[in-house]
């Protein structure tokens, strides 16, 4: 009973948040908050630790790192020259888009940052390229989301903090690597299929011309100097512990290296070398988001302390065939995510399942992990969801918007959640 109540609340949490537009994790706050202290009868300090403090700091110091080449304009910058570098190949523009946005968004300036400032851009250049519009659309978002979750970016570390809370902290790097990975890859034939299917789209890129950005200025350089060391300092000790395992001093360095800590000294760099104003660059460090997936966090942490995840795991591993389990949970985090979002909701609430699944079916954890990710990211184009209303909201005219929602609600949203399915049933099979 206890552990239907605890589903019950988490699923109205999300759908208060929906209806009224306001951040769920505040309704989960205090969803945990009843829950933990009147019905299982938890301390009022032991409700409050349920908050992931670890997760919480990652996400505030890497994007007050990020937000100083925001500020700044070396993300931007960065963008329009990788389309520039497109300029000889019209016909690959939709996997310039791509690339564009997969690399500003792998630099750090996360998922959102970059659909704010890359969709616009996209429809633009779309309308002088005569290039459907939802092609751009599909490139961008997949650009934004796949780079994002690049292992020292915005999604990324929120992805290894859910597993190091999950305590896979061993391999919680090697996990986001694979994530990574196969996220790129499905974006890339997700996009293939959306630019070469359609007979429409073959005259994509004649006529387009792109203008040379101007150079970066030296603040811009410094700033992307210092980003290129933090994600090489951040990234060879771990790729070195996996090269070299028996190393004691690398496997030393490896266990003191943290992204958040780190970031927080590359952040005093930047402030000290007056990259971008202080007041500027908190200012924009996603609070919304912190609260969103650490209120859920809240009450995903009262439903361990209830034994819901570990019911919900039993059931799963003992009524579902196995190789159906993959599956289901890419439907479910597809379905969760046209409402709601993956990293604020989806991830929170369903990667704490994966440990107790994992080993009561035998089934790979990063499986699992994977079908989570991929499933849930294919419907982020949803004009409900976060990708799908930047695009609505990156649209010139009511006209453009009102034609552009069906489109993504009957047409992306349904092919992207179908290919996703059939992605993630392979790789279940070969990983």
């Amino acid at each position: 009973m206890l552990s239907a109540l605890i589903i019950a609340s988490i699923a109205i949490s999300v759908a208060i948040g929906y209806k009224t537009k306001y951040n769920t994790g505040l309704f989960a706050i205090v969803f945990a908050y009843l829950i933990g202290c009147f019905a299982l009868g938890m301390k009022t300090k032991a409700v409050i630790g349920t908050w992931p403090v670890s997760t919480m700091f990652v996400i505030f110091s890497v994007s007050l790192f990020y937000n100083f080449a925001l500020v700044n304009g070396t993300l931007e910058k960065t963008a329009r020259y990788l389309l520039y570098a497109c300029r000889r190949f019209p016909g690959l523009l939709p996997f310039a888009i791509y690339l564009a946005a997969a690399g500003i968004a792998a630099l750090g300036a996360g998922f959102f940052t970059v659909m704010a400032f890359m969709a616009p851009i996209t429809l633009l250049i779309c309308e002088e390229a005569k290039m459907d519009k939802l092609v751009g659309a599909v490139a961008v978002n997949c650009g934004a989301l796949s780079g994002a979750n690049f292992m020292t970016s915005g999604s990324g570390i929120i992805f290894r903090g859910l597993m190091d809370e999950a305590g896979l902290s061993d391999v919680s790097f090697n996990y986001s690597a694979v994530i990574f990975v196969t996220s790129v890859i499905f974006s890339l034939l997700l996009i293939a299929a959306f630019r070469y299917i359609p007979k429409s789209n073959r005259n994509i890129g004649k006529g387009v011309t792109f203008e040379k950005p101007e150079p970066f200025t030296k603040q811009q350089k410094t700033n992307l100097r210092l980003i290129i060391l933090m994600i090489v300092l951040v990234l060879i000790f771990p790729i070195l512990h996996i090269i070299l395992p028996g190393n004691a001093v690398i496997a030393n360095i490896n266990g003191k290296i943290d992204v958040g800590l780190v970031a927080i000294i590359f952040s005093v760099i930047a402030l000290l070398l007056k990259l971008a104003p202080q007041k500027e660059v908190i200012a924009k460090i996603p609070w919304n988001t912190i609260i969103m997936i650490c209120g859920v966090g809240m009450l995903i942490g009262v439903a361990i302390e209830a034994g819901t995840i570990d019911m919900l795991s039993t059931w799963a591993g003992s009524n579902l065939p196995v190789w159906v389990v993959p599956i289901a949970f890419s439907i479910i985090g597809a379905i969760m995510s046209f409402f709601s979002s993956t990293l604020g909701v989806v991830c929170p609430a369903l990667f704490p399942l994966v440990p107790a699944l994992a080993a009561r079916t035998g089934i790979n954890p990063m499986i699992l992990f994977t079908c989570i990710v991929v499933g849930s990211q294919s419907s982020a184009i949803s004009p409900f969801s976060s990708g799908g209303s930047l695009v609505l909201g990156s649209c010139a005219t009511e006209e453009e918007r009102n034609a552009m929602f069906p489109r993504l609600l009957f047409l992306a949203v349904p092919a992207s959640v179908l290919a996703a399915t059939a992605y993630n049933f392979f790789l279940s099979l070969f990983l």
